[in-house]
C-alpha cells in the first residue's frame, strides 16, 4: 500500500473526520464563550468592581510598577468556567440519550475452524 493510499484510508476514517468537526464547532463554541464573558457577564458582575477601581476594563487591572495584566487572566479564567460548565452539560445530556436508546442483542460469535473439526470429530466418534 502506498503512502498516498495509507493516507487517504486514514483521513476518511469517521473518527478523524469527526475530530475536525468537532475542532471546528469547538473553535466557534470558544468565540461565543468569549464574547458572553467579555461582553455580558464581565461589565454585569464586575462593573461594580472596575468602578471602584476606577477602572473601564479588566485588561486594565495590573499590578503596580510591572506589566502583569491580571485582569486578562481573570477573564480567561471566567472563560474556561464558563465553556467546561458547557461542555459537561452537553456531554451529559449526551451520555442521558445514549442511555435511553434500547441495546441491540449481542450477535453470536460463530465457532472458530478448530471448534467445528472437534465438532465433526465428536459427531463421527459418537456414529
Amino acid at each position: 500500500m502506498s503512502a498516498i493510499q495509507e493516507f487517504k484510508k486514514f483521513a476518511l476514517q469517521g473518527n478523524v473526520i469527526d475530530l475536525a468537526v468537532g475542532i471546528v464547532i469547538g473553535a466557534a463554541f470558544s468565540k461565543i464563550v468569549t464574547s458572553v464573558v467579555d461582553d455580558i457577564i464581565t461589565p454585569a458582575v464586575l462593573t461594580p468592581a472596575l468602578k471602584a477601581a476606577k477602572l473601564s476594563d479588566l485588561s486594565q487591572l495590573v499590578i503596580p510598577g510591572t506589566a502583569i495584566k491580571y485582569g486578562n487572566f481573570v477573564s480567561n479564567i471566567i472563560s474556561f468556567i464558563i465553556l467546561a460548565a458547557s461542555l459537561f452539560i452537553v456531554i451529559r445530556l449526551i451520555n442521558l440519550a445514549k442511555k435511553n436508546q434500547p441495546v441491540p442483542p449481542p450477535t453470536p460469535k460463530e465457532p472458530s475452524s478448530t471448534d467445528v473439526l472437534l465438532t465433526e470429530i465428536r459427531d463421527l466418534l459418537k456414529k
